[in-house]
C-alpha cells in the first residue's frame, strides 16, 4: 500500500467525492455542472477501483485495467454529451435543465 496512507483515508476521499458528484448531479440546473457531476462520480469509482485491486490483490492488474476501461468509456461519453449540449445550445440559445423542456421537436 501507500506508506503513509491507509485504506479508510482513500477509501473516505473517494467517498466524499463521490457523495458531492452525487449532490452534484441532483442539485445542478446547468447540463455542464451535471456533466461534471458525473465525471466526479466515475472518477470516485475509477480510484476505488485501483485501491481495492491494490489492497487485495498486489501483483494482479486487473483494477487497473477497469481503470482503463471506464476511463475511455468516460472520455467518449463526455464528448458526446457534450456535442449534444452544443446542439442544444444552437437550438435554444440555453444550457439549462429547464429550457430543454420547452424545446420543439
Amino acid at each position: 500500500m501507500i506508506t503513509g496512507i491507509s485504506i479508510y483515508e482513500i477509501l473516505t476521499v473517494t467517498s466524499i467525492l463521490f457523495f458531492i458528484g452525487v449532490y452534484g448531479f441532483i442539485t445542478r440546473k446547468n447540463l455542464i455542472s451535471i456533466l461534471i457531476s458525473i465525471e466526479l462520480i466515475l472518477n470516485a469509482s475509477v480510484v476505488n477501483f485501483v485501491v481495492i485491486n491494490k489492497y487485495l490483490y498486489p501483483e494482479n492488474l486487473e483494477g487497473v485495467l477497469f481503470a482503463i476501461f471506464i476511463i475511455a468509456v468516460a472520455a467518449a461519453e463526455t464528448a458526446l454529451a457534450v456535442s449534444i449540449i452544443i446542439s442544444l445550445y444552437r437550438q435554444i440559445g440555453s444550457v439549462e435543465v429547464k429550457d430543454t423542456e420547452t424545446m420543439k421537436y
